[in-house]
């Protein structure tokens, strides 16, 4: 995943530089006032009055002001219909210094290092804010004192570790400022919104078969401030707004099968029409009466094609969480990618980038995007692999050994302390192949096999990976939509309880072929530090050799009584 130089930070001389972007702050801006002059007041404290070994080097402020609407419905009945306003203050207080702090790794026990968030008040109090801050300053600072104690006696009884970077990065202080969004911006009309998804979801009662047919959206906008004692005061918007329509049966065996459809859109304008909608529910709904009737796979190995969407979960799962930077630093992490900077990962017609500073590939709305991350760095599009070889990591600012810098990749839910996470993961194919062509090297890798059939993944819900050395460094990706492809060149049929599974470097040695055209796969990605909006933009996968294994599923038999009408 990621390197750095070992004494590099220790031997920088910090200095601020100050950047002027975007307009001046408004007077009126009070929350981010209140937030610097605080900030200010608890640095001169800190200095004035705690022993000079428990002054902290660095402290920031983060708050993720939220507004939302969601709505939800099943079979045509309104389940909720709310709308949420709060304000969560993330601090980080580090002791110590660059070079080493209270956020070093504790090895061997499973002490974690608290963050202490907290609700601020929505209004504008400013006696009430400064409270809160001054409370959770307090008690973040002493929790940081704690735990640099077990730092410096964790690291005087163990072996020297094997990445020796410092434990953060001095960054340049930039000043940014956003005027929040208009109204006109994030303008949604709820009740219409509730007549609507009532109307999606009730369609799915026309099924005896359904035992769940739902509809939602939810609609949010945050505000983001970040302000540090390196001199940052950053204030940025993000809105989006996705629709989301599934349902779900149960087969004969207990087996519940679900399928869903999304649509993410930066306003309510771009979402798709009440047709369109209502053509994906019928879809949904055939589909779901095929799958439920459909035969179980056995387990298998050997060649496959992965869907544009399937091959985004697949690079997302197996390879995305290797480059992320910072969980290199661990002595427990598998480090799968760590040493292999320079060397070939991946075939040599894939080109493989990350960038959060594009909302749209092609045309088309994605979720990854923002302009400064939450260590206040700006994004940037990072080359990972470049014709098979593997190029850099995403950092943020915990470098390791031979990458010192951040490129803007600290990121976290609003109360979760950043890590190197995703943004939009871009995979571009330089000698593209054709959907036929393709399934012809299916084909006749099968007949090379020896095989009757392999499988096609049309659609997925998800996946996870593993990454740590405590068990295996494996991955499983979830479809919902799977079928056989035969080699005589018979129908394709479609089957039911799979789960792709398998180890992620013997995977890669095993893409045969990429097609021209990108698909997306468009969501949250859940880790150390909490759900990122993430996007991944993916040719179709030829895929010589997959494994695959049975599903879980329900003991339970289906409903005995039908179904009310």
């Amino acid at each position: 995943m990621l390197k750095d130089t070992k004494n590099i930070i220790c031997q920088i001389i910090f200095f601020s530089l100050f950047i002027l972007q975007a307009q001046t702050v408004p007077a009126q801006d009070k929350l981010l006032n209140i937030l610097k002059d605080e900030l200010k007041r608890e640095m001169a404290g800190f200095q004035q009055n705690a022993d000079s070994s428990d002054v902290p080097y660095f402290i920031s402020y983060r708050v993720d002001e939220t507004k939302s609407e969601t709505v939800r419905t099943t079979f045509g009945s309104l389940v909720y219909s709310r709308e949420s306003h709060n304000r969560i203050f993330t601090p980080m207080v580090r002791v110590g210094s660059y070079e080493t702090d209270n956020y070093h790794q504790l090895r061997e026990t499973n002490t974690g290092n608290r963050t202490a968030p907290a609700y601020l008040p929505v209004e504008d109090s400013e006696d009430a804010i400064r409270q809160c801050i001054w409370w959770t300053i307090d008690q973040t600072h002493k929790n940081a004192i704690d735990r640099f104690e077990k730092v410096k006696s964790n690291m005087a009884v163990k072996v020297q570790e094997e990445d020796r970077s410092a434990d953060y990065t001095p960054q340049e202080a930039v000043k940014y400022y956003e005027a929040p969004l208009a109204a006109s911006h994030t303008r949604f009309n709820r009740k219409d919104w509730e007549e609507k998804l009532k109307q999606y979801s009730a369609t799915f009662k026309q099924s005896n078969d359904i035992i769940d047919g739902w509809a939602s959206i939810n609609m949010q906008t945050v505000r983001k401030y970040y302000v540090s004692s390196e001199g940052a005061e950053i204030a940025q918007n993000m809105a989006y707004i996705t629709l989301n329509i599934g349902a779900t049966v149960k087969a004969g065996d207990g087996m519940e099968l679900p399928l869903h459809k999304s649509w993410f859109a930066l306003t309510a304008n771009h979402l798709p029409s009440d047709r369109e909608v209502m053509r994906e529910t019928a879809k949904i709904t055939a589909k779901l009466q095929e799958l439920k009737d459909a035969p179980v796979v056995e387990a298998f190995s050997g060649p496959a094609l992965l869907s544009p969407e399937a091959s985004g979960v697949f690079f997302h799962e197996i390879f995305g969480h290797r480059v992320e930077g910072q969980r290199m630093r661990q002595e427990t992490d598998g480090q799968t990618f760590k040493k292999k900077a320079g060397e070939a990962v991946l075939p040599d017609f894939l080109n493989v980038y990350m960038d959060p500073t594009v909302d749209r590939y092609k045309g088309r709305e994605i979720n990854g995007y923002y302009k400064f991350d939450d260590e206040g760095v700006k994004g940037q599009k990072v080359p990972l692999v470049e014709n098979g070889i593997l190029k850099g990591f995403l950092m943020s600012r915990v470098p390791v050994e031979g990458f010192p810098a951040s490129n803007g990749h600290g990121r976290a839910a609003p109360g979760m302390n950043p890590t190197a996470r995703q943004s939009n993961l871009i995979i571009e194919c330089t000698q593209g192949k054709t959907e036929k062509e393709l399934r012809q090297a299916l084909r006749d890798e099968l007949k090379r096999q020896s095989k009757e059939y392999g499988y096609y993944f049309a659609s997925v819900t998800g996946g996870f990976t593993q990454t740590g050395r405590y068990s295996p460094n494996a991955f499983n990706v979830t479809p919902n939509e799977v079928y056989r492809v035969y080699a005589d060149g018979r129908p394709d049929e479609l089957v039911r309880g799979v789960d792709l599974v398998g180890t992620p470097l013997a995977m890669f040695s095993q893409i045969g072929a990429a097609g021209a055209e990108g698909g997306y796969f468009i969501g949250l990605c859940g880790a150390e530090s909490g759900s990122v909006q993430v996007s991944c933009i993916s040719p179709m996968l030829f895929v010589r050799q997959i494994e695959i294994q049975k599903k879980v599923k329900s003991q339970s038999l289906p409903p005995l009584l039908p179904k009310p009408q």
